[in-house]
């Protein structure tokens, strides 16, 4: 099967995968910042190494994100987060992409990242295994059909997973994967040029030299328990 990208949906289609706990009351705070601004949220996740981090995964309603994007999202979302006070110690803030690897979370991920490899955890067991690996060949209603490569002797090698029954679903990074994601970075640094000449160019002038594309990098904020943003 060749991997295929689809389009995407309208930027309010809701999360089936979400967080639980801390970081589900940061999603909570943040998916509104992030979708008033035009952006969606991907996924929220805290870590407790070398002091508390909150990481933001978001991304366009066309699956882009720059690294102007993500300094865009942290001043949007960093005084929010301050006032509402989510977490209980100092955090640092981080906002990035969600990466080669991503997670799958709304329907339309599954449906456009058809053709790739996944892993998935289930939140709740089917026929007692949590974790399955394999290819991902569709969706069919509310649940995601994969072709097992981890089947033991005598198990299905195809299955539904629903999806809202998933605690984490994310791509495996395959030849096939980064083909892809570089057809598509090109894509988006194409149009995001044209559209730097649109908006800079004159009317009846014509097209000036073509714009270095910026990598994207995530964008740290440090938050200390009640103080203020850097530069405020």
């Amino acid at each position: 099967m060749t991997p295929a990208i689809g389009s995407l949906r309208a930027d309010l289609e809701p999360r089936l995968v979400a967080e639980q706990g801390t970081a589900a009351r940061v999603a909570a705070i943040a998916e509104p910042v992030l979708g008033g601004i035009g952006y969606r949220l991907v996924r929220v996740k805290i870590s407790g190494l070398d002091g508390c981090t909150v990481q933001i995964m978001a991304e366009r309603p066309d699956g882009t994100m720059t690294v102007e994007d993500c300094e865009a999202v942290s001043r949007a979302l960093s005084p929010v987060l301050d006032v509402a006070d989510p977490i209980d110690r100092g955090y640092r803030l981080e906002v990035s992409s969600p990466g080669m690897d991503r997670p799958l979370v709304r329907r339309s991920d599954f449906e456009r990242f058809t053709g790739h490899r996944l892993k998935v955890e289930m939140a709740v067991a089917i026929d007692g295994r949590r974790r399955f690996h394999g290819l991902l060949l569709g969706v069919e209603g509310e649940a995601a059909r994969i072709r097992r490569d981890d089947a033991a002797p005598g198990e299905a090698t195809e299955l539904l997973l629903p999806i809202e029954e998933m605690a984490e679903a994310k791509l495996v990074v395959t030849d096939a994967l980064i083909a892809e994601s570089l057809r598509r970075g090109k894509a988006a640094e194409r149009e995001a040029r044209r559209q730097q000449v649109e908006d800079a160019a004159p009317i009846g002038a014509g097209p000036p030299s073509e714009a270095r594309p910026k990598h994207v990098q995530p964008t740290p904020l440090d938050h200390g328990r009640g103080a203020q943003n850097e530069g405020e």
